[in-house]
């Protein structure tokens, strides 16, 4: 049984949503971060990133001064909160794919037990900073993606309300369509939260630490003798979407270095473990699983790995990003962490294998791996049996914009 719940989200008015919603601020350069902040002074980077905060290091002044920009833009009527609990219907088109998903809170007593399923282990000093930015800001700005199993009753309830006007449209300069209709039909909210409840599971696809974070924040609130008020703080916003919607994406690896070997020796190196064939100097993309492209050189090669090199059987071990951990990256190269070693880099398949050959012949890396699409099946065959995948295994669209619809926690 799945808890969601209709709630009064802070918004911008109509007028002015397309200029207040961004992109994670984190994938803006400091050249465009500039550029946005000197010019559209309704964007939410002005919250997120207040003045004379950019440069100051993660913590609660930093926080207080996000929390006094966003009253700053509640003050002036950049954001106004619905006077009605809603659900959001929220639509993306992107370079012809389709996304239509709901916009609600959802209840952390699912997170913790087991029915909110994750494929990827969190850090805890992110999730201690992430659940004191929430503590002090009081608002979840960015929802978290789940995906849950298609139900024909959403999808006929949904397509009433997208045959009318929606609240927001526009398009933004990366030129994604945007799209959101507020469902406040008592009939339509008890009809959605019906179907939500027979639900078994949902899936994290995006924002592990912000659901792990929302998360302990309520369990760190409970524990204090002056609770909060309601139950607000027991919820945290997020976009579902149904899992055949889901759009999974290689994430692609970069390597700077051969750990000592010449090219020729790390060749050899990989007929351990795999079959290798050479491609050329055109452009090799794997397939299907567990067809791995390599690039080095000016040339593209395809790697199988061989039979029993891998369990074929194991949720993770059969994992062509772990495959690469075990028999390439470690072993070969040296590189026994990931997410910690500078000369890993990650390129996600959004950006194709044109910019892995980009990367590599700058000279920024000196050789790139291109791997098959994990699949929605496999993502859940993990999260289903507690296992987790390696970092950066997936690429998941939608990307949603922050500041569109706000979650007030406290």
């Amino acid at each position: 049984m799945i808890r969601i719940k209709p709630f009064r989200a802070i918004r911008p008015p109509r007028d002015k949503a397309y200029l207040v919603a961004t992109r994670s601020y984190l994938t803006y350069s400091e050249e465009e971060l500039d550029d946005k902040l000197n010019n559209n002074p309704y964007t939410f980077l002005h919250v997120i990133n207040p003045e004379g905060a950019r440069h100051l290091s993660f913590g609660k002044p930093r926080y207080q001064m996000v929390k006094k920009r966003f009253e700053d833009f509640s003050r002036d009527q950049t954001f106004i909160r619905d006077e009605e609990e809603n659900f959001y219907l929220y639509r993306q088109v992107k370079e012809g794919n389709e996304y239509i998903g709901l916009i609600a809170a959802v209840s952390v007593e699912d997170y913790f037990e087991g029915r909110i399923k994750k494929h990827e282990k969190t850090l805890t000093p992110r999730e201690k900073m992430f659940t004191d930015y929430l503590e002090v800001t009081g608002f979840n700005a960015e929802p978290v993606l789940l995906t849950y199993k298609d139900d024909l009753r959403l999808d006929q309830i949904f397509a009433r309300y997208i045959a009318e006007r929606a609240e927001y449209e526009f398009t933004s300069t990366d030129r994604v369509l945007h799209q959101l209709w507020l469902i406040g039909n008592r009939e339509d909210l008890t009809k959605i939260q019906k179907v939500f409840k027979e639900q078994e599971a949902l899936y994290i696809a995006d924002g592990h630490h912000r659901c792990s974070s929302s998360s302990l924040l309520a369990r760190r609130l409970d524990k204090r003798e002056n609770k909060p008020e309601g139950t607000n703080h027991r919820f945290f916003m997020a976009f579902l979407i149904g899992e055949e919607q889901m759009k999974v994406y290689d994430f692609n690896r970069l390597v700077k270095g051969f750990n000592g070997l010449s090219p020729q020796e790390f060749l050899e190196g990989l007929q351990k473990d795999f079959l290798i064939d050479l491609k050329g100097e055109h452009v090799y993309k794997p397939e299907k699983l567990h067809e791995i492209s390599l690039y080095i050189k000016g040339q593209w090669y395809k790697l199988v790995p061989r039979t029993g090199s891998f369990d074929p059987g194991h949720p993770v071990e059969h994992l062509d990003t772990q495959i690469i951990s075990k028999k390439i990256l470690k072993p070969l190269l040296g590189i026994q962490n990931i997410k910690t070693d500078q000369r890993v880099g990650f390129l996600p398949g959004t950006e194709g294998l044109e910019g892995l050959k980009k990367k590599v012949n700058s000279g920024a890396y000196d050789l790139a791996f291109a791997l098959f699409p994990v699949s929605m099946e496999q993502i859940k065959e993990v999260a289903d049996t507690g296992k987790t995948m390696p970092p950066k295994s997936t690429y998941i669209e939608p990307k949603l914009r922050s500041g569109l619809t706000i979650y007030k926690i406290l």
